[in-house]
């Protein structure tokens, strides 16, 4: 796998994070380092490793699977796509007064916004790929744009539109990349 579909796969995971940085960055408006710190480390790290764990359950059953390996990719990141781009369509989440940076509810949104990446290392399984390069790079790259969004956030107030707009792009990149991967074994032609 190239460095720059890595590099479009860690983005297009990235915008969970930004996306939930932003709404961060609003909800806190005031934010110290230790604020960059823990939300960037927290979804970094969820990032980095939920490839790795879809990777791992992916090595078990990709022998049975390898004749369907380019569809079961596609699908596995249409799903995820599809999903991105309905959530983005959800309006009304709601806003407590609990720091988003600390405790279960940061856990929770570490989760939350690396779920998708484990769909990407289950792929990555599939199409045996190593899953350690592009790992580091999502982890990095969600860390980076987490702390972009906590910035954003906090200087720009509340801008909803950002939020579907950032996750639509990040649909259409993993969209355009299943689509690279059928054509990559021949689909189309």
């Amino acid at each position: 796998m190239n460095t720059l579909t890595i590099f479009g796969i860690a983005v297009a995971l990235a915008m969970d994070a930004f996306a939930v940085s932003i709404a961060a960055g609003v909800f806190l408006r005031s934010i110290g380092l230790r604020h960059y710190f823990r939300l960037a480390w927290h979804f970094g790290l969820f990032q980095a490793l939920m490839p790795i764990v879809g990777w791992y359950a992916g090595l078990s059953v990709r022998g049975l699977i390898e004749r369907y390996d380019h569809w079961i990719a596609f699908f596995l990141l249409a799903f995820v796509s599809f999903n991105m781009i309905r959530e983005s369509f959800d309006a009304g989440e709601n806003h407590t007064k609990a720091d988003p940076t600390r405790g279960l509810r940061l856990v929770l949104l570490s989760i939350a916004t690396s779920i998708d990446a484990l769909a990407v290392g289950l792929s990555l399984s599939v199409l045996n790929v190593s899953v350690w390069m592009p790992a580091t790079v999502i982890g990095i790259t969600a860390a980076v744009f987490t702390v972009g969004g906590l910035m954003m956030g906090s200087r720009a107030g509340d801008i909803p539109w950002l939020r579907r707009y950032a996750d639509r792009v990040g649909a259409g990149v993993l969209l355009f990349i299943g689509l690279r991967i059928l054509y990559a074994h021949g689909v189309f032609y």
